[in-house]
């Protein structure tokens, strides 16, 4: 696995995979604090300009019809994570505008053997753009059958803003790391 190494300026020095998107179409820009070790999956800090778009909590549930297809936490997820997705387009966003996710799961030991499936659904549905994320262990969440919920943040860049705002996350093959958010 690669690691860019931060060059000094709280930026990393050598961006992976996350650059390869259309001309003319900044995105969030990745901050990382100068000797911290890079984060897997998610990003410390991001820092965007333009529309911002504030997206309620997503359970995964069937958004039209309010049922679940099923109790397994990473289905729900993969659900959740089209539900954020499905929102974004209605604001005139896409996934690589997304600059937070805040996770809430009801049980930390079925999350983290889920991840591999929760990395996969992640990486489908919103590729390989890692925003700052937290992930909390609640007790439960209103919908009774909900087992994850997503709230998420995104910025829709500014008419006129330069493609240098691009993000400097890198990238990998593993699957999105939240275990460091609840350890």
């Amino acid at each position: 696995m690669s690691r860019d190494v931060p060059d000094g300026s709280g930026r990393r020095q050598t961006p992976q995979g996350s650059d390869e998107r259309e001309a003319g179409s900044p995105a969030p820009e990745i901050i990382q604090p100068p000797g911290w070790p890079l984060p897997q999956g998610y990003a410390n800090a991001v820092a965007a300009r333009g529309r911002q778009i504030f997206l309620a909590g997503q359970v995964g549930w069937d958004p039209l019809t309010g049922a679940f297809a099923s109790d397994d936490l990473a289905a729900q997820a993969a659900q959740a994570l089209a539900n954020v997705a499905a929102v974004l387009q209605a604001a005139g966003a896409e996934p690589r505008h997304l600059t937070r996710l805040t996770w809430y799961v009801t049980d930390r030991a079925e999350y983290l053997a889920a991840r591999p499936a929760i990395g996969a659904a992640y990486r489908a549905l919103i590729g390989r753009h890692y925003p700052a994320m937290s992930l909390l262990v609640v007790h439960s969440l209103l919908e009774q059958r909900a087992k994850v919920e997503i709230e998420a943040t995104a910025m829709i860049p500014a008419p006129g803003d330069s493609d240098q705002a691009r993000s400097r996350a890198a990238q990998t093959d593993e699957p999105v790391d939240l275990k460091s958010a609840v350890e």
